[in-house]
C-alpha cells in the first residue's frame, strides 16, 4: 500500500473514530451562525497547484544556525462552501519524499482559520490546530504542542498570496512566546495542474 494511499485510510479511520458523544450534535445542528467574513476567502488564491521550495532549520530551539533546502509540490482544494479547504503536498526531502495533508476551516462567529496538518509519516496522529486570522494580507496562527518532552508555542505565518506566488513560515518559542525562532519557510510558485 503507497503512503498516499495509507494516509487516505488513517484519515478516514481517525474521522470516523470520533466518539459518540462528539457526534450527538449532529441531531441539533444549527444553522451557520456569525458573519465575520472578513478572513472567508483569505486562502482562494491557493486553489490549484504549486511547487514549493522550502528551507528549513536542521535542528528546532538548538541555536542551531544550519539550514537546508528542499523541493515538494501541492494541490490545494476550496471545500465546504469556501468555508474550508484541504491540500495535499509531496515534500521531496533529501533523506526520501513522505506526504501530507492539511485541513483548513473558517469559523464565522470567530473570524478565524483552524488549520490541522496530518503528516504521512505518523498519519494516526494530528498535530493541535493553529488557529488565527488574516491582518493587512498577512495570516497569523499560534498553538501549543512539545518538543522533546517541553512545551513550546507553535506560529505559522502567510504572507504574500497572489494568484502565482505565496510565502509560508513556521516559527517555535520555548519561553511561551516572548522570543520566536524561524525554523521553516517555504514558497510557493502556481503551476498547471497535471492529471493524477
Amino acid at each position: 500500500m503507497s503512503t498516499r494511499t495509507s494516509l487516505t485510510f488513517s484519515l478516514a479511520a481517525a474521522l470516523m473514530s470520533l466518539s459518540a458523544s462528539s457526534l450527538a450534535t449532529q441531531d441539533h445542528l444549527s444553522p451557520r451562525q456569525g458573519d465575520d467574513l472578513s478572513g472567508l476567502h483569505a486562502f482562494d488564491l491557493r486553489a490549484g497547484c504549486w511547487t514549493i521550495h522550502n528551507h528549513v532549520l536542521k535542528e528546532r530551539l538548538t541555536d542551531s544556525h544550519d539550514w537546508f533546502d528542499y523541493d515538494g509540490s501541492q494541490r490545494l482544494w476550496i471545500t465546504m462552501g469556501g468555508y474550508g479547504n484541504v491540500d495535499d503536498t509531496e515534500l521531496r526531502k533529501p533523506e526520501g519524499t513522505y506526504y501530507g495533508v492539511t485541513v483548513r476551516t473558517y469559523d464565522p462567529k470567530t473570524g478565524t482559520w483552524s488549520i490541522w496538518w496530518y503528516d504521512g509519516r505518523d498519519p494516526a496522529n494530528v498535530d493541535p490546530p493553529v488557529k488565527g486570522r488574516f491582518k493587512d494580507g498577512v495570516g497569523t496562527f499560534y498553538s501549543d504542542d512539545t518538543l522533546r518532552g517541553k512545551p513550546i508555542k507553535v506560529r505559522f505565518t502567510w504572507s504574500h498570496i497572489t494568484a502565482t506566488a505565496a510565502h509560508w513560515e513556521q516559527a517555535f518559542s520555548g519561553d511561551g512566546g516572548r522570543t520566536w525562532e524561524t525554523n521553516w519557510t517555504a514558497e510557493f510558485s502556481k503551476t498547471e495542474c497535471t492529471a493524477g
